[in-house]
């Protein structure tokens, strides 16, 4: 019977070997294009509150790094959010962080301690502001707040930094028109419950696991701000630039919005570094995060909003290095 595959003889076989190692080393180098090991050592990420996307995106971003970079240890640190975030980076405090482009640009314009140095990794998605109340509540409207108890965060986040600018666009002193109170996203849903405070403000991504939380345990609406609003944001510097008109989807609180949206404002994220952090770490840095959308995505809806063609814009900072030449080696 003859045979159908030609026996390969030990000299020509060699050769098929060589050629297969190379296929393979071309694959690694495309797989990693960095062509060395990966960066090792301790790293500082500064996230959010508890119940808040910043500190869920940051355990979530630490366990894809420890997949890629086994030997990378990376310390989080909560905060109160964008604003803490920010100053935290510029100073050396943290390595990385997460923080709204209007606390990135209101950091700048004061010339804090470290502004020159900041720089940007990725645009990661946006941040929309929420204004809850309970389903009984007469408020109806930004203006509706004069004389009420309203969370308006706590004062180094970012949510404090918009809710201020909200109010001053409705015509409101934050400080005289209303009762202030220094609640997150971690007590204002359990303060509203209790009818400690009249409403509060949220700047998260969608769906925030804790309005997620309270929907399942208390009735609450969404006071829309409407986007005529936006117009006097607007007049109020520089750093209010960055936010536009939009509405939250119907889908991402359904059992509260019953298939409406709901008009707001909202603001972009940035992932961000400085100058002095190694360039090939922060390279490696985003590459996962690029990569890491869908894993993160299943848990984190926000994360699946990551894209490559929009990461690179990271207005008003400018890319880090190390982010520059990732995106140069994957562009088409």
């Amino acid at each position: 019977m003859s045979q159908v595959f030609p026996r390969i003889s030990r000299r020509r076989a060699l050769p098929a070997t060589a050629v297969g190692a190379v296929v393979l080393g071309l694959l690694l180098w495309w797989l990693l294009p960095l062509g060395d090991e990966p960066p090792s050592g301790t790293i500082v990420f500064s996230t959010g509150t508890s119940r808040g996307v910043y500190q869920e995106y940051g355990e979530r971003l630490r366990a894809e790094f420890a997949k890629d970079m086994p030997n990378l240890k990376v310390k989080l640190l909560n905060s109160a959010g964008s604003q803490e975030n920010v100053q935290r980076v510029a100073t050396g405090q943290a390595d990385f962080t997460i923080a709204a482009a209007d606390a990135v640009e209101a950091y700048e314009l004061r010339h804090g301690s470290g502004a020159g140095r900041l720089r940007g990794v990725a645009r990661l998605y946006d941040d929309y502001v929420h204004l809850v109340v309970r389903s009984d509540s007469d408020i109806k409207n930004v203006a509706d707040l004069r004389h009420k108890r309203v969370a308006t965060g706590l004062p180094d986040s970012g949510v404090r930094l918009i809710a201020d600018r909200v109010l001053k666009a409705a015509g409101i002193d934050p400080r005289q028109d209303i009762t202030p109170v220094a609640d997150g996203i971690d007590t204002g849903p359990d303060r509203l419950e209790r009818h400690k405070i009249d409403a509060f403000f949220w700047s998260g991504g969608l769906p925030t696991k804790g309005l997620v939380a309270l929907a399942q345990r208390s009735a609450f609406k969404f006071v829309p701000i409407e986007g005529d609003l936006v117009a006097k944001l607007h007049d109020q510097g520089e750093e209010a630039r960055y936010y536009r008109a939009t509405n939250i989807p119907e889908s991402a609180y359904p059992a509260v919005q019953q298939g409406n949206e709901v008009p707001t404002i909202a603001v972009s994220n940035l992932l961000m570094t400085r100058t002095d952090v190694d360039p090939r770490l922060t390279e490696w840095v985003t590459r996962t995060v690029i990569n890491s959308r869908d894993d993160i995505g299943a848990h984190v809806h926000s994360a699946q909003l990551v894209d490559l063609r929009t990461a690179v814009y990271t207005d008003p900072l400018p890319l880090q290095e190390g982010a520059r030449r990732y995106y140069r080696s994957v562009k088409p």
